[in-house]
């Protein structure tokens, strides 16, 4: 099943959407928004499927035409964003070019930090920073949306609370994470909001994409208009969505629309390209001892993509401007 917000309020108003991505139908009578689907899902899943089969079989008369502009994040607030950093190449990578030690248990414990969750960006929204010299950045994301989690659920189990996936842009500002990471208490400034892209997901929609615990496919990035990657995003972790969902649900229980995110994807081949600007810049200090590629400037656009292993979209596109922040 595939489902979009449209911009309305502050939540949104829930639509499930054709599995080809071009018609719609909106679902009040069901669930107005997806919070309020995920928060009862076991009600309104088995309603919002019937709806999604009959609108692509084409047997659903108030079908309209997916207008893009129209969809908003699909989730626009949510209780919880937990983002990782789970493909080991992107840590060797960005660590190695600041000369700093990998973790000892790197590949035994994930690395989780918790960001905004209050308010999302939508998939074309401008992303407004305070300074270009804040070494503005973007990180390509697959995130899964869970339900209800309870503490203590072990990996192999916590994949089954995943109701939904979204395509996540975890912008970053560089200049701010290096002196925030070194006083050891975590993010803040260095990550402000991040963006979704329009369409959410779920498991099953997925086929064989979906496959021990990873969304496979490629993440086709681009920045200033120019390819910068085309990665695998099934492949080079050692952890999956199950194995982030049970290392944070150790303490804490989880509440419907938990946003986990698994990390900007990267592949151990240099081929694939990358899913951030950082990650370029390090491969150019440990190639040529110094970063050539720029951060992003105001009017820069950045674009995100995950296609299937037949070139089809599957999340819908982010396709953003990064502009001044009104002061």
């Amino acid at each position: 099943m595939k489902m979009a917000s449209l911009r309305s309020g502050r939540d949104g108003e829930l639509v499930v959407v054709s599995r080809d991505l071009e018609h719609a139908v909106r679902v009040s009578s069901i669930a107005r928004t997806l919070q309020a689907a995920l928060d009862d899902w076991e009600r309104t899943a088995p309603k919002l499927e019937a709806i999604y089969a009959a609108l692509n079989a084409g047997d659903v008369e108030d079908a309209f035409p997916v207008a893009w502009h129209e969809l908003g994040p699909p989730l626009p607030r949510s209780y919880q964003y937990l983002d990782g950093a789970a493909y080991v190449s992107h840590i060797k990578r960005n660590r190695a070019a600041r000369g700093e030690a990998l973790p000892d248990d790197l590949m035994e414990r994930p690395l989780v930090y918790q960001g905004i969750s209050h308010g999302f960006l939508g998939w074309n929204d401008d992303i407004p920073v305070a300074s270009e010299a804040l070494g503005v950045d973007f990180e390509a994301e697959i995130a899964a949306v869970t339900g209800a989690v309870p503490m203590g659920v072990g990996a192999q189990d916590a994949c089954s609370y995943i109701r939904l996936f979204v395509l996540l842009n975890d912008v970053s500002l560089r200049a701010l994470i290096p002196g925030e990471l070194k006083r050891t208490f975590g993010f803040l400034t260095g990550k402000p909001a991040s963006s979704l892209g329009p369409i959410a997901v779920t498991p099953d929609e997925l086929g064989a994409l979906w496959h021990d615990g990873l969304v496979g496919g490629r993440m086709r990035c681009s920045v200033r208009g120019e390819w910068v990657g085309n990665i695998d995003t099934g492949i080079d972790t050692p952890f999956h969505y199950g194995d982030l969902i049970a290392h944070v649900a150790q303490t804490r229980a989880f509440e419907p629309g938990t946003i986990v995110g698994l990390g900007t994807v990267s592949n151990e081949d240099e081929a694939a390209g990358c899913a951030c600007i950082g990650e370029i810049r390090a491969l150019e200090i440990l190639r040529d001892g110094k970063a050539s590629t720029p951060f992003f400037s105001f009017g820069d656009r950045v674009r995100i993509e995950h296609v299937d292993h037949e070139g089809r979209s599957i999340f819908g596109a982010i396709d953003q401007r990064f502009v001044p922040a009104a002061r």
